[in-house]
């Protein structure tokens, strides 16, 4: 079985929709911090003069080193605006009579539940179910599994009986560094490779690494073709490690 593992983050990219539809078991990484102002809570829409942000308000006061799950949405008023938000910036969209009103529907479902980690799931199984993907899901924090980065994914991998997994590029770093945690279990490991494709949008210069809502509402059923035409054969560990290497070098 080949699983990947990410966090439960707000309304996300395409690419996140790509990982998913390549695992056979997607688990959601909500026992770990929640991070303020980050992806776990906020996300882009397309806009007139580029993407704007859109964020989901969370309660802290007090609540130092809480988890994604424990997270409480400080105020369900937010969806107002967000659907408003999209509303104004969509409407003009090939498919938002299509899509519209379910996204509004699932928005407010969602927040109803009251912690940013199910809302962030809700959301993300409602948006696989309109790609058509059809998936196994399971929760970090139903699992028993324990450690820290890379000892954490080898132990879920292991309660799941998983014998592949698909990682994230951006985590390449850390785990080539700590890969002896997957390699004693006989955990193959690959990254993801993406190319993010352009597809008609609003409001030209076309804008990439916008929500997967902005994809939907304007490519409609054919969101997943598109979702997939970026998609690579996935790096091997040591070609990811090359990357990086070459990332660094030409940074400097």
């Amino acid at each position: 079985m080949k699983i990947a593992i990410m966090q439960p983050t707000y309304l996300p990219w395409m690419g996140y929709f790509d990982l998913i539809d390549q695992v056979d078991c997607f688990v959601f990484l909500d026992n770990v911090q929640f991070s303020r102002q980050s992806w776990q809570q906020r996300n882009r829409v397309k806009m007139p003069d580029g993407l704007g942000w859109i964020t989901v308000p969370v309660a802290i006061s007090g609540r130092f080193g809480q988890s994604i799950a424990e997270a409480p949405i400080k105020d369900q008023a937010f969806t107002i605006k967000h659907s408003r938000t999209v509303e104004m910036n969509y409407r003009r969209s090939p498919y938002f009579q299509r899509f519209f009103p379910f996204f509004e529907k699932l928005l407010k479902a969602a927040a109803q539940l009251g912690t940013l980690g199910s809302l962030n799931i809700q959301l993300i199984e409602g948006l696989v179910e309109a790609l058509g993907i059809a998936r196994r899901f399971v929760r970090a924090s139903e699992l028993q599994a324990a450690g820290k980065r890379t000892e954490l994914l080898a132990g879920i991998c292991c309660a799941l009986g998983a014998r592949e997994y698909l990682s994230p590029l951006g985590s390449a770093v850390y785990l080539n560094s700590e890969l002896e945690h997957m390699e004693k279990h006989d955990i193959r490991v690959s990254f993801q490779q993406y190319v993010h494709p352009d597809y008609p949008q609003l409001f030209p210069p076309f804008s990439p690494y916008a929500s997967v809502v902005d994809l939907i509402f304007n490519t409609g059923s054919e969101a997943l073709a598109v979702v997939r035409a970026g998609r690579r054969p996935a790096y091997t560990p040591e070609e990811a490690r090359l990357l990086c290497v070459q990332q660094v070098h030409s940074e400097t």
